[in-house]
């Protein structure tokens, strides 16, 4: 078989996503072994900061744990999440996590906890404006986190847009034509061209679409459309005719 257009960028935005995720699996393991006890408390998470720290730096601009509610014995809700400042120094942030406050913040109704709690995958959400942690356009990764068995939270990891296209803006652009990497819902994550604006919608081809049939590499009329490895994000080609 012939290569496609744009084998390497695929192979590439397949290996930046796999690193991600393979960073955030040893806080996973941390995070499941302090739940792997008849109580876990507020001041048990403290114990992932190691791990978190560590996975920080490069691309990944924050991660932590999110505690699914009533996982933990002294309160309803559990975040331990951490972020790195322009020197690289990692900061924890803080949240309302009073349901009463003006400031609280549901995190069980955003797409990052929801999808992984229903799906038992693992999830990428975005690009999205991040108000809480980055004020940038984000893409969240997420890991679902179980105690005996049943969901308990999630691990994640924020991935600045900006950061990903100093990699990839170079390779995009030695691609004849407009070349952009979408999600599964049409949204431009980067391009090589101002007509694809991150966070834009992309109306033709339909890429929901063509992932709900199994989003198999699409090559016709000046158009290849392909998925990156294993990831919800898709590699848009589309050549002058």
């Amino acid at each position: 078989m012939n290569a496609l257009t744009g084998d390497e960028i695929v192979e590439e935005v397949s290996g930046l996503v796999e690193a991600v995720f393979e960073r955030l699996k040893p806080i996973v393991a941390t995070a499941e072994t302090i739940l792997d006890q008849p109580e876990v408390h507020a001041t048990d998470l403290d114990r992932l900061r190691p791990r978190i720290e560590r996975g920080l730096g490069g691309i990944v601009v924050g991660a932590g744990f999110i505690a699914a509610p009533d996982t933990l014995a002294d309160q309803r809700f559990g975040f331990e999440w951490w972020t790195t400042t322009a020197d690289g120094t990692p900061t924890q942030l803080f949240i309302s996590l009073d349901p009463n406050s003006e400031r609280f913040l549901d995190y069980t109704r955003q797409s990052w906890f929801t999808v992984p709690r229903d799906t038992g995958r693992r999830h990428i959400t975005g690009p999205y404006v991040d108000y809480l942690c980055t004020d940038t356009y984000t893409l969240t990764f997420t890991i679902p986190v179980r105690r005996d068995g049943r969901f308990a939270g999630v691990v994640g990891a924020d991935v600045v847009v900006r950061e990903l296209e100093r990699t990839l803006l170079p390779r995009l652009r030695t691609l004849g034509g407009r070349a952009a990497l979408v999600n599964a819902q049409s949204r431009v994550i980067a391009s090589n061209n101002a007509r694809q604006a991150t966070g834009s919608l992309v109306r033709d081809p339909d890429i929901p679409a063509w992932w709900a049939s199994g989003a198999n590499a699409l090559q016709s009329d000046g158009t290849t459309l392909r998925r990156c490895g294993d990831s919800p994000i898709a590699l848009l080609v589309t050549t002058p005719r």
